[in-house]
């Protein structure tokens, strides 16, 4: 009896390190372009901001996969420098759903151990949101299981310039101008390359996101629509790294 026992236990931790080894926890570092939320809206027959809201459960349950798998840094795009072009009223929504994914959803995820990061610019936007933005990157500054990096009002061509302004401002040498330096005057230059980026919605399409960051990240478009994408589609994309060979430039 004993020894059946001892064989069941050795045949469930050699199953639990299988299934481990089957995590794929390979990209530490991803970004989503987290596109669809208006689309879902109108196939349901509901206001583009029920959309948006879907779309905000869908990144709480994304973050906290990355978390299970344990990912590292996760980056998202969640209002680009075109986007303004949009409707006032849109506009409008997506700012007041901002305030209450900042409220709820990120002030949940905290206790997570997430720490949340905005890039872009914040002088566009009213100033109780610009406080919210500051007060739950100050409230989360010393939480290290998830580097959560939303980008806001974002561009990369704007990133780009921004960059290079800042370097002439500063008096860089241009004999001394190399990637590392450059890097150094983005808006984050902590954020990590990702290893993985995703698009939901269909779109084949990088639309400004992170144009420096992703010059050899591997790149996966999910035909789901964003508040559609689930933990189950995010693992899929993940698997579907780890198979990949990234050779960055050799062979």
């Amino acid at each position: 009896m004993m020894l059946g026992f001892r064989a069941r236990l050795r045949a469930l931790r050699l199953l639990s390190i299988v299934r481990e080894k089957e995590l794929p926890v390979a990209a530490h570092s991803l970004a989503i372009i987290m596109d669809g939320n208006g689309r879902w809206a109108r196939r349901h027959g509901l206001p583009v901001a029920s959309g948006h809201r879907a779309g905000t459960r869908a990144l709480r349950r994304a973050v906290e996969t990355c978390i299970e798998l344990g990912v590292r840094s996760l980056a998202v795009y969640a209002f680009s420098t075109e986007n303004w072009s949009r409707s006032k009223g849109e506009i409008d929504a997506l700012m007041t759903i901002l305030a209450e994914t900042i409220d709820k959803e990120l002030s949940s995820l905290a206790e997570q151990g997430v720490r949340t990061r905005f890039i872009g610019r914040r002088d566009r936007v009213g100033e109780d949101l610009r406080q919210a933005m500051e007060k739950i990157e100050n409230a989360t500054a010393q939480n290290k299981r998830l580097d959560l990096w939303i980008a806001f009002d974002y561009g990369g061509r704007a990133e780009l310039i921004e960059a290079a302004r800042r370097m002439l401002e500063a008096g860089v040498d241009p004999q001394k101008l190399d990637e590392e330096v450059f890097s150094s005057f983005l808006c984050a230059p902590e954020m990590p390359d990702p290893d993985l980026l995703i698009r939901t919605s269909g779109e084949s399409r990088i639309s400004n996101f992170l144009l420096w960051q992703i010059a050899y990240a591997e790149l996966a478009f999910v035909e789901k629509l964003w508040p559609e994408f689930g933990p189950a589609d995010l693992r899929a994309a993940l698997q579907a790294y780890s198979s990949r060979r990234r050779r960055f430039g050799g062979r």
